[in-house]
Order: structure tokens, then sequence, then C-alpha cells
């Protein structure tokens, strides 16, 4: 589908120098299993709208961009520059505003469509084994956080400045990364979660007896 193209060259250009591990490669790997979970659930979808919303995900996230409103006007401009219509435009821009981890715990997000739900399972999946971790030591590092700390305790968030304040790579991953699996929507999310918790779990047993 060439709309598809367009968006796939679209995140491209503007993740580039994405250096936080919100990157076009993060993307495309979103993008694959958001396929997967498609194929292994047989689930009936709107295959443009989970593919367009995988590749932009995170192109308004205030992770990724300090102008996260002047963002949404861009990506807006160029989903009708490609023809693309008012029902999709709104699909889309529902989904990535929706599905992230602080706007399910803290900012009442709305319910998502199954295609919004198949988005986030995939997006989340990417948080956990052995890209998540890596991925995680990449956002810690591009924001000055330490790898460990014993001094700093595991926090549990009530707002969503609290879970943006600095914390550790390893405390991230009780704080947020073990609370993934039992959030997923789908079959094969909740699956796929379990074994990638499972590998990060044998990961910071190895990590703890080297310390």
């Amino acid at each position: 589908m060439e709309k598809l193209k367009d968006v796939i060259s679209f995140a491209q250009e503007n993740l580039a120098q994405e250096s936080t591990g919100h990157d076009f490669e993060h993307a495309k790997r979103t993008a694959g299993l958001a396929e997967k979970i498609i194929k292994k659930d047989q689930l009936a979808v709107n295959n443009f709208i989970v593919m367009a919303s995988a590749y932009l995900h995170d192109m308004i996230d205030d992770k990724v961009t300090d102008e996260p409103e002047k963002a949404q006007r861009t990506l807006v401009h160029f989903l009708q520059e490609i023809n693309c219509s008012f029902a999709e435009i709104e699909a889309i821009l529902e989904i990535i505003q929706n599905l992230s981890f602080s706007a399910e715990m803290f900012a009442k997000a709305k319910s998502l469509s199954l295609e919004g739900k198949i988005v986030q399972d995939a997006d989340r999946l990417e948080a956990l084994g052995a890209v998540g971790i890596l991925r995680a030591a990449y956002f810690s590092g591009a924001h000055g956080q330490a790898i460990y700390d014993e001094n700093k305790a595991v926090q549990h968030f009530h707002s969503k400045e609290d879970y943006r304040r600095p914390s550790t790579m390893i405390n991230h991953m009780y704080e947020k990364l073990f609370l993934l699996p039992e959030m997923m929507n789908t079959y094969y999310g909740k699956k796929e979660g379990n074994r990638r918790k499972a590998f990060v779990e044998d990961f910071l047993e190895e990590f703890y007896k080297e310390c």
C-alpha cells in the first residue's frame, strides 16, 4: 500500500536522530510484532491503521519531542498530504495518544480499539526481553541515570510527574517492565510477555551475582 510506504519513510526520516531507544528500528520492530500478534491470534483488523500507528506511535510522545503539540500538527499535516481520510487520521491519533504506559496509568487514557490494543501490546513487548534490557540501558544513559544504586529504593508512582523523575535502569524493570505482561490485551502478547519477563529475571539474577 502506497500510503504505508509513505508512513514508513516519514517515520524513518523523523526518528533518524532519536537517541533514547525510541528510534526507527524500535518502530520497525513494533510493527513486526503487531503483524505477528494479528497472525498468531487470527485477528480481523484494519491493517493500515495498525501498521501506521506502530510506525508513528512515538512521534508525538514527550519522551521523543520537546514540542508534542507541534509534532502532532506536523503529523496530521503529513497524513492529510498522503490522502488519509479523516477517520483514518482520527483512529491513528487516538491510538498513539492513548497507548503509553503513563497514559494508561496516570492520564485516564481512552479505551483503545482492537487495532490500538495490538499496537500497545507490540510496543510493550519491545520493553521486555533482550531488546528491552538494551533499550532500558540506552534510555537510562541518554538521561544520565545510573545503571544501579543499591541506596535507591524501587518507587511506586502516583502521577506522571513521579514517573518521569530520574530512577535507575534496574529499578525501572521493577517499576514498569515487570508490570507489563499482566497489562497485555492479546493472547500472544501475554504469552510472549511472560516469556520475555522470565528472560529479564534471569538477567537480573546474573547481574546481582556479578555485583
